[in-house]
């Protein structure tokens, strides 16, 4: 009888994270994740993240989800708007494709971010960032006494 060798599984990047729940590399979830505690995604996400712990999205994750979370930290390819009450970190290669509300953001070098970030005031509504004191940006973006520029 012929003994195959043991596989041996490598645990450092899991416990790098102290995720206690992992969506493995070759895992694919739909839905909506709610959780306490950390989670690591090396898979496939689709859907909705809702903790006020960490989620950490791998190198190997991709996922298509709006998160409202506590912490952030993205290393693989994430579709999708984040609420993070602590910290948003974005490190590399990752590539962040949404809007992101945060009172901390840390982007390390060789990272994507293609959209807005709101970090001031995230528990009021948010202002109209063009219109000014009368509503209307074109009317007060000077002083309605100023005088007309001379032409030479």
């Amino acid at each position: 009888m012929a003994l195959m060798p043991k596989k041996e599984v490598s645990t450092a990047n899991v416990l790098d994270t102290g995720a206690h729940t992992i969506l493995g590399p070759e895992a694919s979830f739909d839905g909506k994740l709610v959780f306490q505690g950390q989670v690591r995604i090396d898979g496939h996400f689709k859907g909705q993240i809702e903790t006020e712990d960490i989620v950490t999205i791998a190198k190997s994750g991709e996922v298509e989800a709006d998160l409202d979370v506590g912490t952030l930290k993205l290393h693989g390819l994430l579709r999708g708007n984040v609420k993070a009450s602590k910290l948003v970190e974005l490190h590399p290669p990752a590539r962040l494709i949404g809007d992101i509300e945060t009172p901390q953001l840390v982007i390390h070098a060789g990272v994507i971010f293609e959209g807005s970030c709101r970090m001031e005031n995230l528990d009021r509504p948010r202002p109209e960032l063009l219109a000014g004191k009368n509503g209307n940006a074109k009317n007060d973006a000077k002083p309605a006494d100023a005088a007309p520029a001379e032409k030479n």
